[in-house]
C-alpha cells in the first residue's frame, strides 16, 4: 500500500509537527505540497520533505487552485482562520486533518461539519488527548466495568504558570477577538476527553472564572513594560529572560523558543525579546482571556463532574482525574493509574508507558503521533473506524464549550443543545 500524500496548509509548530510524523514513517505519508505566506517557515517544511518548488504556496488559495493533489490536507493555521479553507477543500474531495478547535465560533463550526459530511470525507480534529496511550488505558478499565458504573468526575488541567504567560499572555491566544476564549482555545481537549471516557455527551453545564492575576492592576511598583529593562526582573517568576533564554542555554531549541525566533540564538532572541510581543511584561499587555476557570458539568445520564482549568500550576504536567464509581475509583495523572476496588480495597497501580511530557513540545503524551498514525490509517484504508474526534463528536463536544462559556458570562445554568 502506497503512503498517503498530505499538504500541509499552516506552516508554524503544530503543521510543523504534524508533517515531522511523515517523515518518520515514510512508509505511512508523504507530505507532497505546503501552504505557509512565511518564507522561512513554509521552505523548512519544504525542504525536508522534499517539496516540488511548483507545489510551495505562498497562500491556501493558491494550493486549492490546482485542484486536488494530495489524498488529505492538514490545516493547522490560526483558529480564526480555519473555516473557509476548510470547506473549500472538503468540496475539493481532500480528507482533512484539522486542529482545534474548529472554528472560534459554532456557526463555523456547523458549516464545517455540514461541508465534510456533505462531501463524504474524512475528517479528523485535532483533539490528541483521545489518541494517548494514557486515554487508552483508562478507557479500558472503564469500559470493562472495573469501578463499576461512574457516578461523578474530577479533572484538572494544569496549564501551567510559564506555559499560560507564554501562550495566554504574551502569546497568539492572549485575545477573544484574536483567536478564542480560553475554555475553546486550550480545554476543548478536556470537555471532548470527558465525553469520550465516560461514553456519554454532557447535558448541562454552570461555570466560574475570570482573569485575576495578569492585569495592569497587579504589575508591581517599579516593574518595567519589558522583562529587559525591568529591575525586578530576577524575582519575577515570569520573566521572560528567565524562560527563553534559560531553556535555550540548556539546550532546548523546540517549543516554546520556535514560536517566539524562527531560528533560535542568544542574539535573535534578545532582539526578539526587546521588540516582540513575547518579552513584554506580563502585567501590562493586551490580553483579555481568563486566567482560571471551573465548569460545572452533567452527563445525559445523570453522571456529575466538574472540570478545572488553571494557569497556576507547574509547566509540563499532565491532567490529573478522579473518576468515582460504583465498585470502584480511578486516580490517574498521565503517568501513574491507580485503580482503588471497594469489595477488596485492594488498589492496583498501572504505569503508563512515556512517550512525552504534556506539552506540544513533548508530543501531548503521544497524542500527536496516536492522532497521525489514526489518520493516515483512516485515508489508506477509506475505513473512518480509527478516527477517534471525527464531525460529529467534535461538534458535540464544542457545543458543550460554547455553552459553558455562555453560562460564565450570564452566571446561569443551561443545557447544551444537542447537535
Amino acid at each position: 500500500m502506497r503512503p498517503v500524500t498530505l499538504a500541509i496548509v499552516g506552516a508554524g509548530d503544530r503543521g510543523t509537527t504534524y508533517a515531522n510524523w511523515a517523515l518518520a514513517h515514510p512508509d505511512r505519508a508523504r507530505v507532497v505540497a505546503v501552504a505557509e505566506p512565511r518564507d522561512i517557515r513554509r521552505e523548512r517544511i519544504a525542504a525536508a520533505h522534499r517539496v516540488p518548488p511548483t507545489h510551495r504556496y505562498t497562500d491556501w488559495r493558491q494550493l486549492a487552485s490546482q485542484g486536488r493533489i494530495a489524498d488529505a490536507v492538514v490545516i493547522a493555521t490560526q483558529d480564526a482562520m480555519h473555516a473557509e479553507p476548510a470547506v473549500v477543500f472538503a468540496e475539493l474531495g481532500y480528507h482533512i486533518l484539522l486542529e482545534k478547535p474548529i472554528a472560534p465560533n459554532l456557526d463555523d463550526c456547523t458549516r464545517i461539519v455540514s461541508a465534510v459530511q456533505k462531501a463524504g470525507v474524512l475528517f479528523a480534529a485535532g483533539h490528541v488527548l483521545r489518541y494517548t496511550p494514557y486515554t487508552r488505558l483508562v478507557k479500558s478499565i472503564i469500559d470493562a466495568g472495573e469501578i463499576g458504573d461512574i457516578v461523578s468526575i474530577q479533572h484538572l488541567e494544569p496549564v501551567g504558570f510559564w506555559h499560560y504567560a507564554h501562550s495566554y499572555v504574551r502569546g497568539n491566544w492572549r485575545r477573544q477577538n484574536e483567536s478564542a476564549f480560553m475554555l475553546l482555545a486550550k480545554s476543548c481537549h478536556d470537555l471532548d476527553w470527558l465525553q469520550y471516557i465516560t461514553g456519554q455527551r454532557i447535558r448541562r453545564v454552570a461555570s466560574f472564572g475570570g482573569l485575576r492575576h495578569f492585569t495592569p492592576a497587579n504589575k508591581p511598583a517599579g516593574a518595567a513594560s519589558r522583562c529587559l529593562d525591568c529591575a525586578l526582573e530576577a524575582t519575577c517568576p515570569y520573566s521572560a529572560v528567565r524562560l527563553y533564554v534559560g531553556q535555550l542555554r540548556a539546550g532546548a531549541h523546540g517549543w516554546p523558543l520556535s514560536v517566539v525566533v524562527d531560528e533560535p540564538t542568544e542574539e535573535t532572541l534578545m532582539v526578539a525579546l526587546r521588540e516582540g510581543p513575547y518579552g513584554r511584561c506580563v502585567y501590562d499587555c493586551d490580553n483579555d482571556v481568563v486566567d482560571h476557570q471551573v465548569v460545572a458539568l452533567e452527563f445525559t445520564d445523570g453522571v456529575s463532574g466538574t472540570f478545572t482549568m488553571t494557569a497556576f500550576t507547574g509547566a509540563g504536567l499532565h491532567r490529573h482525574t478522579r473518576i468515582f464509581g460504583t465498585r470502584g475509583e480511578l486516580i490517574g495523572d498521565g503517568e501513574e493509574i491507580h485503580v482503588r476496588d471497594f469489595l477488596s480495597q485492594s488498589i492496583r497501580t498501572t504505569q503508563v508507558p512515556y512517550v512525552g511530557d504534556a506539552t506540544a513540545g513533548g508530543g501531548h503524551g503521544g497524542g500527536d503521533a496516536g492522532l497521525m498514525d489514526a489518520f493516515a490509517r483512516a485515508v489508506a484504508t477509506g475505513d473512518p473506524a480509527s478516527i477517534l474526534s471525527g464531525p460529529d463528536e467534535t461538534l458535540a463536544s464544542h457545543l458543550a464549550v460554547f455553552t459553558a462559556e455562555t453560562a460564565r458570562q450570564r452566571g446561569e445554568v443551561l443545557t447544551v443543545p444537542l447537535p
